[in-house]
């Protein structure tokens, strides 16, 4: 998203000074923690687990906070010590989805909300120290402390609601639902239903710092969901939203309003599918708090997407129905075929994180729209914003580059029941990326300034060589870099990186080394057996017709010109400074007709979609997909 005043910009290791963690191979300091404050404050030690794992997987980040301004694996919100110690970081670009079709809509920059005005969702680690008499600073910095504070959050949560301190988690229904601070039942309701789910599945991992952590199984495990009542929070406004039951949604409608001449915001009214099938869902970071987020999409002079995401709880807001026409992509052509989804986040903060509830209720989303809108569940479908191709060679350069190499997309699509997986023999012609998430660490830089090391973290994203060495250099991005100059491990940087999920046909194999055809050059990454990056595949890809040396590549998918009618102007097919040659492969995903949506009038029945003769093919041809001319194309299997 665009770069913003941010209400929450939030610190990294590079600022936070954690308590070193037990790192001991098999350490269960953590696992102990879990225990000693279930017995000092009478709260069942699976109903602490289920609680942090929701909130953050266990993981202590180091001592950063998170999105929300959380510590530890309680995430105790201090959203006003966040602020004041995180340096201001953004991506550098004012406006992320102008695109060709419309002026480019102002930028907005709302002041940061005082601190006085920040929910009491962020200021749960305030109400930890009071309940439990540790410092804040120790609630923050100690994991076992900050357990200790949330097992004191949940004991007086309980008492204020006149519940027993029971031994039987079942009696903790309403306090559970109450942790994240939640501003309605259906968000409450939904954060206990899955701590609950959680709890009956049972969970187990190796936490970031080392500590391995357990929560058995309890399958028999049934809650008082009526005790959510007890909270006395209202409903959510979720007349009109369209997401499934399993999450709590409620309706911000982004305006569709007249400005000043013929201008108008922030998106455009449709009939989809009916005018236009829906082929793309297209997953986004805000680059800024809930509350700033919000303040934007509410703005009629600024741009739109379907829907955000919070993080603390998984609440989601929709914005603009999915039959119509969001402005989010940076890509008329991919604003008029998707839906776009905000979450709250920040690229460049890898500790920053997103909570497994953001990821949980967003997956869910999207399994559901997916399902509705008849979009198959992968990743030439559902795209991140880095994803989304330039238009035309002058806007390569702009476009975003969000969610960023740290957004776990294996964990997502397992949780879509999607999961990556082989489907085919070394000799399938093809590869799907899948690094080991927590276990891959690139080195990036730029989080929190220009060439400044990023702090070692996870990452879905490999790194592509020239050759097969690490000492080799990057390949080279002649869009992102007209002039030649090399590419760069910056964070912001997609010139020479495939993303988990991402299939390439393979060019080559040299002993723990892949090739695969990208951006019309032969790109290799490490692989080795004993620690893969990659998995095998099958499918189709696509190759210059016979005769053919060369196929150009393109941004858009647009029609011919003989089939605009008068009075529309015609778009230029203007090709991306790449080329498709021969003897190269690359994965195809859906065979799309040309068309544009002519949409330049506030009138809705001024609006046009052109479609034309010719059909396109989406390559996956670097980080981001691109179309190639149905025409221009051979399309076969990836073995042959």
């Amino acid at each position: 998203m665009a770069s913003a005043a941010l209400l929450l910009p939030l610190a990294s290791h590079a600022t936070a000074t954690p308590t070193a963690p037990d790192r001991r191979p098999g350490s269960g300091a953590l696992q102990r923690a879990f225990a000693e404050a279930s017995r000092e404050y009478r709260v069942p030690q699976s109903v602490l687990l289920g609680v942090s794992y929701l909130q953050s997987r266990w993981d202590a980040h180091g001592g950063a906070p998170s999105v929300t301004g959380g510590y530890g694996p309680m995430h105790l919100t201090d959203a006003v010590h966040a602020l004041a110690e995180a340096p201001h970081h953004s991506d550098g670009r004012e406006d992320p989805r102008g695109d060709d079709a419309r002026p480019v809509p102002r930028a907005v920059r709302p002041p940061a909300l005082p601190a006085g005005e920040v929910p009491a969702r962020l200021r749960t680690l305030e109400r930890a120290a009071q309940a439990s008499g540790l410092s804040r600073e120790a609630l923050r910095r100690d994991p076992a402390a900050n357990v200790k504070g949330g097992a004191a959050l949940l004991a007086a949560a309980q008492k204020r609601l006149g519940l027993p301190l029971s031994k039987d988690p079942a009696d903790w229904y309403g306090a559970v639902a109450g942790y994240p601070g939640a501003s309605d039942t259906a968000t409450a309701a939904t954060f206990a239903r899955d701590v609950f789910d959680v709890m009956r599945s049972g969970e187990r991992r190796t936490t970031d710092a080392g500590q391995r952590v357990a929560l058995p199984g309890a399958p028999r495990l049934a809650g008082r969901a009526d005790q959510v009542r007890r909270l006395g929070l209202p409903a959510a406004p979720d007349e009109g939203t369209e997401c499934p039951r399993t999450v709590a949604c409620e309706a911000i409608p982004a305006p569709y309003e007249k400005l000043q001449g013929d201008n108008y915001g922030n998106h455009d009214l449709a009939d989809r599918p009916a005018s236009q099938k829906t082929e793309f869902i297209v997953i986004h970071d805000t680059e800024g708090s809930w509350e700033t987020t919000i303040k934007l999409v509410k703005d009629p002079a600024y741009v739109s997407w379907n829907y955000t995401v919070r993080s603390a709880d998984g609440h989601i807001a929709q914005h603009v129905p999915t039959k119509d026409v969001a402005w989010h992509a940076g890509n008329w052509y991919v604003n008029a075929k998707s839906v776009g989804i905000e979450h709250e986040g920040f690229l460049a903060q890898p500790d920053a994180w997103y909570t497994e509830e953001m990821y949980r209720t967003s997956a869910r989303l999207v399994r559901h729209l997916a399902s509705r809108l008849k979009i198959p569940l992968d990743r030439r479908h559902i795209l991140g914003h880095d994803n989304v191709p330039g238009t035309t060679p002058s806007t390569i350069r702009g476009m975003h580059t969000d969610p960023g190499p740290y957004w776990d997309w294996a964990h997502y699509f397992d949780l879509m029941g999607r999961p990556f997986h082989p489907s085919g023999g070394t000799s399938g012609g093809m590869v799907t990326i899948l690094p080991d998430y927590e276990e891959h660490q690139p080195a990036y830089t730029g989080c929190t300034g220009p060439a400044k090391p990023c702090a070692p973290h996870g990452s879905g994203a490999v790194r592509l060589h020239t050759a097969p060495s690490e000492k080799a250099p990057l390949v080279k991005d002649a869009g992102l870099r007209p002039d030649g100059s090399a590419t760069t491990i910056d964070v912001n940087d997609t010139g020479a990186r495939a993303s988990t999920g991402q299939q390439f046909a393979v060019a080559g194999r040299k002993g723990s080394w892949t090739a695969i055809w990208y951006l019309g050059q032969e790109a290799w990454f490490r692989n080795p057996w004993s620690q893969p990056t990659a998995v095998n595949a099958f499918g189709r890809v696509a190759t210059p017709k016979a005769g053919l040396d060369e196929v150009a590549v393109y941004g858009r998918a647009y029609p011919e010109q003989e089939a605009y009618p008068p009075g529309v102007p015609v778009q230029a097919l203007a090709p991306l400074p790449y080329k498709l040659l021969a003897g190269q492969s690359y994965v195809v995903g859906p065979r799309v007709p040309g068309e544009y949506l002519w949409a330049k009038t506030f009138d809705p029945a001024g609006h046009k979609v052109i479609k034309g003769r010719d059909a396109y093919y989406e390559i996956q041809f670097g980080h981001r997909v691109a179309f190639v001319k149905a025409a221009d194309v051979t399309v076969q299997p990836s073995n042959r």
